[in-house]
């Protein structure tokens, strides 16, 4: 078959076979993502074969076989991508089915809420309070844990009834600050079972504990991940005037992403609306403080300890997404270099010690994308000005071949 026909063929099945696929059936999901993983394949290997020159020290055939060579690495960290999206998971009916056994305990759980702050507004800290002490559960108590040391948020929480906290200096940032209510609320006469961490641009839903608390039924759950959900537009809608149509840019690893990592057991804590079970966090000796992704680097420690994260993925909070560009960019430098510091510590894919196979792949799968997939987007907008003042191509081949390799 020539490569047009293939080309046809694919196109064909897929007009035909996908408005009949469901796509929370995982049989449907593996199969799709299995084909996505051959044609990728079938392409590097074409890139390689038929279309590279021989391998020489002269800029020509370096360029094509470096470009080649990151765009073969690029390839691999998709494929991870598709491994993992091959399957989904929902813990709804779960989280609705073990509100039975919840509201059976002779104790309902003592939950207590932490709302970190450093130098949020008021208008912003007015409402993650009021949304928090919302929430619907019996006994939940509420503390702003502030890193600013401010008189009138002190004033505001004793108006609202939350419970206000500072502490004396600010080291660790956000991991300290957790770290320092923890140790208060250990002495304290009636101390909590488990614990929701919101930053302080976040709003809790009414029934947040009611969804998640449930999934703790399950004693070796450390740990519930919900999605973010955010009420303004992100830069990239906002600037592109597209967020009518366009979903926020996180949509995809909330909705998506995080699901089927929970499906492969590689859920991970996001900071933000989670709860933890007060016991793992002592197995683990509370936040850590040597990445600047602590939350990420929380769930290694906790499968290290033998705690299990999971994730429920329903909408229940919402917060502030970056509003400008160089917040956005910070926001994704961090997260960068969170994990590049977490890559080369004691808890990297290739440490020695336990640490599950999903958490390990899915650190591989992070690398890949923070160190490769943007440097072959970067290159993929260099190489037609490198054409244009060199005549130098990342490789040769007829139209036919291209077609019929890169669409499919």
């Amino acid at each position: 078959m020539g490569s047009f026909g293939f080309t046809f063929l694919v196109f064909g099945a897929a007009i035909i076979l996908l408005p009949f696929l469901d796509p929370k059936d995982n049989r449907a999901r593996t199969a799709l993502c299995a084909i996505c993983i051959v044609l990728i394949w079938r392409y590097v290997v074409w890139r390689f074969v038929d279309t590279l020159p021989p391998f020489e020290l002269r800029f020509g055939s370096l360029y094509a076989w470096g470009f080649s060579i990151v765009e073969a690495l690029a390839c691999l960290g998709w494929t991870f991508g598709f491994v993992n999206l091959s399957r989904i998971k929902s813990r709804s009916g779960e989280a609705t089915e073990q509100r039975a056994w919840l509201t059976a305990q002779p104790r309902m759980p003592r939950v207590d809420v932490l709302i970190t702050t450093y130098n949020e507004e008021e208008s912003i800290l007015t409402r993650s309070i009021v949304g928090a002490l919302g929430i619907d559960f019996p006994g939940m108590r509420v503390w702003i844990c502030d890193d600013g040391r401010r008189a009138w948020l002190q004033a505001l929480c004793q108006e609202k009834g939350a419970l206000y906290l500072s502490r004396p200096e600010n080291a660790h940032a956000k991991a300290g600050n957790i770290n320092y209510a923890l140790a208060v609320l250990r002495d304290d006469p009636d101390p909590p079972e488990f614990v929701a961490i919101f930053d302080a641009d976040f709003v809790a839903h009414r029934q947040f504990l009611w969804r998640t608390v449930p999934l703790f039924h399950d004693a070796g759950v450390g740990l519930v991940q919900t999605p973010q959900h955010f009420f303004n537009r992100d830069p990239i809608q906002s600037n592109l005037l597209v967020g009518h149509v366009w979903p926020d840019e996180q949509r995809f690893f909330f909705d998506h992403v995080m699901p089927s990592k929970d499906a492969w057991g590689g859920a991970f804590c996001c900071g933000t609306s989670s709860v933890i079970r007060i016991a793992a966090l002592e197995d683990c000796h509370g936040f850590p403080t040597d990445s600047v992704t602590e939350d990420f680097l929380l769930t290694l420690r906790l499968d290290r300890a033998g705690w299990r994260t999971v994730y429920l993925n329903e909408p229940l909070s919402v917060g502030l997404a970056p509003e400008g560009m160089k917040e956005y960019i910070t926001q994704r430098g961090r997260w960068c270099l969170g994990l590049m510091q977490i890559v080369r510590s004691p808890l990297g894919p290739l440490s020695r010690g336990r640490l599950s196979l999903p958490l390990r792949i899915g650190l591989i799968d992070a690398f890949l994308y923070w160190s490769v997939s943007f440097l072959f987007k970067l290159l993929c907008l260099l190489a037609p000005i490198v054409y244009w003042f060199t005549g130098v191509t990342m490789g040769t081949a007829p139209v036919e071949d291209v077609i019929g390799h890169f669409l499919p």
